[in-house]
């Protein structure tokens, strides 16, 4: 077979069944914290024996698949240290919190004693560098073992698995299916550390970004938290909890239900933080999220939680006060951040701010993105003595914007979709990629970008919001979660053949093929179940019908 790597003109023969370690090693690429490989864009792990070559590249923890690869294999030493101290006992990964993994261990109360003893149960397997050796089952293996061993999420989850054979990784006795590649062994994620939550919780922390030598230190969020956990008490009270019981619902046709309770404690939610903007007084709502979050439908619904309580809200998009795409310096390559707070006309959202609370006329801009520039004519807005004004848009909790106006006069609500659904106990659906599902979706749909130009745009909007948005997420006053718990068969239904369409040799295909392989879990959806999505879901800002801007 002939292998070659990107930018390398030669092609060098190596003996059919060569591993792709070796051939990363001959090409000059395996280092010592390389943990996988890609061959012509999808990962390999780097002791599987191969009998195709192609173009070859190594994947660390500087990678974004190198990182999930880094998060898996640590998840498998975490559940088999659990599984030597505590035989028989439920764990659940939940979600990330900053640098690492919520997991929670049911019904089980646990003490800085107890972490400690986990840490050097994990240290031990990780001192022993026990290999992570892969193996083909069928269908009917795979779901027999796990029924046998206990886990039932998961093998209810494989019954809907569309193919008839798996690939599950065996360690120090155990088995596990973790939906994709592994590290070579246990010695390849020393570096991780654990903080408690109380009562039957902790933090699994991934290395220091930047600082792979070094565990990340655990950074206090108690809204972010408080929020994922409303999530949770939602998932409890809708008696769903992994993908399988989203399938369970679709068979038993019960999903119209589920979509109507979704809804009312979105409602709800919006409700009560429209009642602490009322009682305390304040007269300028921020609200402020990641990409594809649901900004414009949440402002869009607060303002009318708002007038039920007697108080009239406009609304002003961010956006609107862009710099003229000229006016903006260009990046070292000659591409515009457009994610950064200075594209924005600071100086003249600052003064528009501070002439409204104050009763004045203003003229409020409007950007066209078709021409890159603003409008010659705004719209004139003054806000009455009992009137508030709510600014979306992704810097509306950079303090930066409301340096002249008085603290007592803001509430910051701070919109993200944090998702607790999960495809079995020890697998979770990573946050980011729902919200890129959003994307895709919306973006073609309102703004002609196809699923390849999302795709490429993806770490950049990522690198943006990890500068500009996330350091500021705890300034809120309100957290509202967006996620909804059924969503994930509707993006199904709108996005799977637009990822299918995108060609191997995109340079996003390797994160089309990941989103591919999630979905392949997720129940499809009848068109005569979206119908029953109310014109004023979140998710209707992204499969199109939303109709909170119609009058």
């Amino acid at each position: 077979m002939f292998i070659t790597c990107e930018g390398n003109r030669d092609w060098i023969a190596l003996p059919d069944g060569s591993t792709a370690g070796q051939c990363l090693e001959a090409l000059g690429l395996l280092r010592p914290d390389t943990l996988a490989a890609t061959r012509d864009g999808m990962p390999v792990d780097l002791s599987e024996p191969l009998n195709r070559g192609g173009v070859f590249a190594a994947l660390s923890l500087a990678d974004e698949e190198g990182e999930r690869i880094y998060e898996r294999s640590l998840r498998f030493v975490m559940l088999l240290a659990l599984r030597r101290l505590r035989p028989g006992q439920r764990v659940r990964i939940d979600y990330s919190l900053g640098r690492g993994v919520r997991v929670r261990l049911p019904g089980c109360s646990l003490s800085e004693t107890d972490l400690a003893e986990l840490r050097r149960e994990m240290q031990a397997l990780i001192a022993q560098n026990l290999p992570f050796t892969k193996s083909r089952w069928s269908r009917d293996e795979a779901i027999r073992y796990f029924h046998e061993d206990g886990q039932e999420d998961k093998a209810e989850l494989l019954r809907t698995r569309p193919y008839d054979w798996f690939q599950v990784y065996s360690c120090g006795g155990m088995w596990e299916y973790f939906y994709g590649a592994m590290a070579p062994g246990t010695g390849c994620v020393a570096v991780f550390d654990l903080h408690l939550l109380r009562p039957d919780g902790f933090v699994l922390l991934l290395p220091q970004e930047g600082d792979p030598a070094h565990p990340a230190a655990y950074v206090e969020q108690p809204k972010h938290l408080a929020a994922f956990s409303q999530s949770a008490r939602w998932c409890d009270i809708l008696g769903v909890n992994n993908v399988a019981d989203l399938t369970r619902l679709r068979d038993q046709r019960e999903l119209r239900e589920f979509i109507r309770v979704n809804e009312a404690l979105h409602e709800q939610a919006l409700g009560e933080i429209a009642e602490q903007i009322v009682k305390a007084g304040r007269r300028v709502v921020l609200v402020a999220g990641p990409s594809s979050s649901g900004k414009t439908t949440t402002a869009g619904r607060l303002a009318v939680q708002l007038r039920v309580l007697g108080r009239h809200a406009y609304r002003i998009s961010l956006d609107d006060y862009y710099l003229d795409r000229d006016k903006i310096t260009p990046e070292p390559d000659g591409s515009l951040d457009l994610e950064q707070l200075h594209a924005l006309d600071l100086p003249r959202l600052q003064e528009d701010m501070r002439r409204l609370l104050d009763g004045e006329l203003v003229m409020i801009p409007r950007f066209s993105f078709a021409r890159g520039a603003r409008e010659p004519e705004g719209h004139p807005l003054q806000l009455k003595e009992n009137e508030l004004v709510i600014f979306e848009g992704i810097h509306a909790l950079n303090p930066a914007l409301v340096r002249n106006i008085p603290p007592s006069a803001i509430h910051r609500v701070f919109v993200s979709a944090l998702t607790c659904l999960n495809l079995d106990d020890h697998n979770r659906i990573r946050t980011t990629d729902v919200r890129l599902l959003r994307r895709i979706v919306r973006d073609l749909r309102f703004r002609a970008t196809t699923p390849e130009k999302t795709l490429s745009m993806w770490p950049s909007v990522r690198r943006g919001e990890q500068k500009w948005i996330f350091p500021y997420q705890e300034m809120a006053d309100s957290v509202f979660n967006t996620a909804l718990h059924y969503e994930l068969p509707v993006l199904r239904h709108f996005s799977y053949q637009l990822l299918q369409q995108v060609p191997s040799t995109d340079p996003g295909w390797l994160r089309a093929n990941r989103l591919m392989k999630m979905l392949h879990y997720i129940p499809d959806i009848s068109e005569d179940i979206l119908a029953e999505i109310p014109p004023l879901s979140l998710l209707r800002e992204f499969i199109g019908g939303c109709t909170i801007d119609e009058r």
